[in-house]
């Protein structure tokens, strides 16, 4: 990941920063203060403006994305009282095989993993009963391996 730094005589810095998908993130730097970030693809010469912040707004963004208010890990190095287990949410397409009683979708036969909730727009079922009615645009938070959770994602989108 390289990054080019340009002065902009009157304007301020730019600063391009090539992305691993291939495209550039260009951030401009105004003498004011004032921030505006653009995306373009390699070797195109414009950019799609996407956001135009003021100085504040750019320092708050800035601090959010260093990690000052919440620093990732790495999920290899992670360390849970789970073991080998990991709690993910996974949505329901509206053409998933899973849509319907819970005890009839085969989730834990098939795939190992276990729902723990169900969250339904803003209301959350925890432990959901078999009876449960799964619904396109619900999504399962669930318990399991690395593989148990990929296998539910497959069966979910019906792709296994």
């Amino acid at each position: 990941m390289s990054v080019y730094e340009t002065e902009l005589p009157g304007v301020g810095r730019k600063f391009d920063l090539e992305l691993s998908d291939g495209t550039v993130a260009s951030v401009v730097i105004h003498h004011d203060g004032r921030c505006e970030l653009y995306r373009r693809d390699a070797g195109a010469s414009d950019g799609e403006k996407c956001l135009d912040m003021t100085g504040e707004e750019a320092n708050k963004l800035g601090s959010l994305l260093e990690g000052a208010y919440f620093e990732s890990v790495s999920v290899e190095e992670l360390s849970v009282p789970l073991g080998d287990a990991i709690i993910e949410w996974v949505k329901l397409p509206t053409d998933s095989p899973v849509v319907g009683r819970l005890s009839e979708t085969g989730i834990r036969g098939e795939t190992g993993a276990t729902v723990i909730a169900v969250q339904r727009g803003t209301e959350t079922t925890p432990n959901p009963e078999p009876e449960f009615e799964l619904e396109a645009g619900d999504v399962l938070v669930s318990i399991g391996t690395r593989e148990e959770q990929a296998a539910l994602r497959e069966l979910v989108e019906g792709t296994d």
